[in-house]
């Protein structure tokens, strides 16, 4: 930990009433698509997704609430929290492609949840982010090879040396019956406070994915990217599933309202000490000032209506800010060891079995796209996009084979 341990509970916001921002302070300017840290971006598509599902959540809520003045407070810091969510992502540069924009959001999906499967203490919950990153990873190289195809340009230009694009989990792979994708979740009165943020983290990035796909992928009018994102937008929203179903469904709204605003806090915060363009860094200060009354306001809410004290649901302190680095060694370890694993029930195997291929052979009767591109790539160019830089594919099968 660190020395000084930031506690949210412990620190006064900016006033609700002195949060709401004009249009000349909502009207930021994008980042630099050409010189900025690929990093940057990839906090700006995670907190994106953050606020997304702050906002969701927050009308679920809404819905279901009978409490009228209830309903008027969450309105009140709903509506701060979409201007935060327009903030952010109006950061992202409008030159820059929606297919440049999808391989940000892959790169996110390998290192974020690369970073939380390494901090994960649970094993099962471990072991469900590991799985889905395989996945996330194969998509980077779907996109990578696609947008060589249809913008001639190369993803290093995205991704720079950061992440690699080879091959994960097959695509064909990736279909699985829907009650396979349920997880068990873990247990509200012993998961320790940052698998509670951890679930929450990664179900939020993968939802903002799957929304993102459904909605971007009939604009293309190339056949293969149309088809394309249509496979993987329905494997994102086998991800949304495997996920969202780790959390335990017996938290009351009230504990999941403050687990939501605490993990906000904990995102910003993170994100404000490791920002590298001062700007926006600047932004994720101003955010985290906000989320902390926004989280004092939720706390009041649980104390009042739940009768319990927040403190006795979260962390005393924030966690080791989650950092966006390298995850090479990680993805080449669960390459080499887990690429042919499936689910079977809430559980994992290495063999394929009597479920997983009825599936596939209803749902694969032809060729998917995931395939697909990685033929016409070879076809128009000679052989396959990919970014390499710690060595040849740990599976030997899976190493690119010289062009003809």
């Amino acid at each position: 930990m660190s020395l000084v341990a930031f506690n949210p509970l412990e620190h006064r916001g900016i006033p609700l009433d002195d949060q709401l921002r004009n249009w000349a302070q909502l009207d930021v300017a994008p980042v630099d698509p050409d010189h900025s840290d690929p990093y940057t971006r990839c906090r700006i598509i995670t907190m994106n997704g953050i606020e997304v599902e702050a906002i969701m959540f927050s009308h679920h809520f809404n819905r279901v609430c009978p409490d009228t003045e209830v309903k008027q407070q969450l309105a009140s810091v709903r509506y701060i929290e979409a201007q935060q969510q327009k903030v952010v992502n109006w950061l992202l540069p409008g030159q820059a492609s929606v297919l440049e924009t999808t391989l940000a959001y892959e790169q996110v999906a390998v290192d974020l949840t690369g970073w939380v499967a390494r901090m994960e203490p649970d094993p099962y919950l471990k072991q469900a982010y590991n799985f889905g990153l395989l996945e996330d990873f194969d998509h980077l190289y779907r996109y990578a090879n696609l947008y060589e195809l249809i913008e001639h340009r190369k993803a290093e230009k995205i991704v720079d040396q950061l992440t690699e694009v080879m091959p994960g989990r097959p695509g064909y792979q990736q279909h699985r019956d829907p009650v396979d994708n349920v997880r068990e979740p873990y247990d509200r009165e012993a998961a320790a406070p940052i698998s509670k943020l951890h679930a929450l983290t990664i179900m939020s990035a993968e939802q903002q994915t799957m929304n993102f796909y459904m909605n971007v992928g009939p604009m293309y009018m190339e056949p293969i990217a149309r088809q394309l994102y249509q496979e993987i937008g329905l494997v994102e929203e086998e991800h949304v599933t495997h996920y969202e179903s780790l959390v335990d469904p017996g938290e009351t709204w009230w504990e999941r309202l403050v687990n939501h605003e605490y993990n906000e806090c904990y995102l910003y915060y993170s994100f404000m000490q490791t920002e590298t363009d001062p700007r926006v860094k600047g932004i994720w200060e101003l955010h985290l000032n906000m989320e902390l009354e926004h989280l004092r306001i939720a706390c009041d809410l649980m104390r009042r209506h739940d009768g319990r004290d927040p403190e006795s649901v979260l962390a005393p302190a924030l966690p080791e800010p989650v950092t966006f680095e390298p995850n090479k060694q990680l993805v080449r370890e669960l390459l080499a060891t887990q690429i042919d694993w499936t689910t079977l029930g809430t559980g994992y195997v290495q063999e394929a079995h009597q479920r997983f291929e009825e599936y596939q052979d209803k749902i694969n009767a032809e060729r998917g796209a995931q395939e697909t591109v990685i033929d016409d790539h070879r076809d128009k160019f000679g052989d396959e996009y990919r970014l390499e830089t710690e060595g040849p594919h740990p599976v030997q099968r899976l190493r690119d084979k010289p062009a003809t």
